[in-house]
């Protein structure tokens, strides 16, 4: 039994000694692979989604990690995550950093580390138009969202009667929205723009101006990761006092695009 004991604590010491060395080592590593591998979303319009014309994943967040890439001098590999699956391939080691329109919070933060806010919105609600004018209206109602997501948990609090079908992704919960199946599809208002940006049948739904929660996007990266962390974090930085982030904000959300928003934030250090 002692013998056991030892061998499974040597084991313990050794998986933590690699998890330390994952994080501790990241920067490094990836300049001298000369790639950044970044979990990101391709579905998810306009911060990850496979362009048509030329077949690459594009947005929001690649715009971001582009950048990133560029100053360390290295390629950037995009790898399609799901909202489910970024911080398990994050933690595992299959991708060096998430981009993946990721709401930080304290229960992920005891896990993973964030850069400072990138981007920052609220979670609201895609419904048929004229149909909810506050969240009475959605008491007792099935509603869509994806799976792993802030929104999941976000909604189960604010409508605590409500039944929440989860999705693998936010296109298959509008899709629900259409075939009738949810009465709503709840998700921060740049995502739910996004969606609804791209629907052909647009005019059937509309984002009602009822707001549950606040939500900052950082990038998500291994936990005790210092120097990856402060790499990106000085990079963000200089983004916004260039105006390369306002740019980029613009290229994304400005009165021409699909999904106009008012920019109200400003990339800063964390207090």
């Amino acid at each position: 039994m002692k013998k056991m004991m030892t061998v499974f604590a040597a084991l313990a010491l050794v998986a933590s000694l690699t998890q330390a060395a994952l994080a501790g080592d990241t920067l490094a590593e990836v300049k001298k692979k000369g790639v950044l591998v970044v979990g990101v979303k391709d579905s998810l319009p306009p911060f990850g989604y496979i362009d048509e014309k030329s077949r690459e994943i594009v947005g929001y967040d690649i715009d971001f990690v582009k950048t990133i890439a560029q100053k360390l001098g290295v390629k950037l590999e995009l790898k399609p995550v799901t909202s489910a699956s970024r911080m398990p391939q994050l933690m595992e080691g299959n991708i060096d950093m998430i981009a993946a329109t990721m709401t930080k919070n304290p229960e992920r933060a005891k896990q993973i580390d964030f850069s400072y806010t990138y981007f920052l919105t609220g979670q609201k609600f895609i419904t048929n138009k004229g149909k909810v004018k506050s969240l009475k209206d959605l008491e007792g109602k099935k509603i869509g969202t994806a799976k792993g997501s802030t929104s999941e948990q976000n909604v189960k609090k604010a409508i605590p009667t409500a039944t929440v079908l989860s999705f693998d992704d936010y296109p298959q919960a509008f899709l629900a929205l259409q075939q009738g199946k949810v009465a709503a599809v709840t998700t921060d208002e740049s995502i739910l723009a996004g969606i609804l940006g791209k629907a052909p049948n647009k005019n059937k739904f509309e984002i009602p101006t009822l707001q549950i929660s606040e939500e900052p996007y950082g990038l998500g990266m291994r936990k005790d990761d210092k120097n990856l962390v402060a790499f990106v974090n000085k990079t963000l930085l200089e983004m916004e006092k260039s105006g390369e982030a306002k740019k980029i904000f613009d290229r994304w959300f400005g009165p021409k695009t699909s999904t106009p928003l008012k920019r109200t934030f400003k990339i800063t250090a964390d207090k």
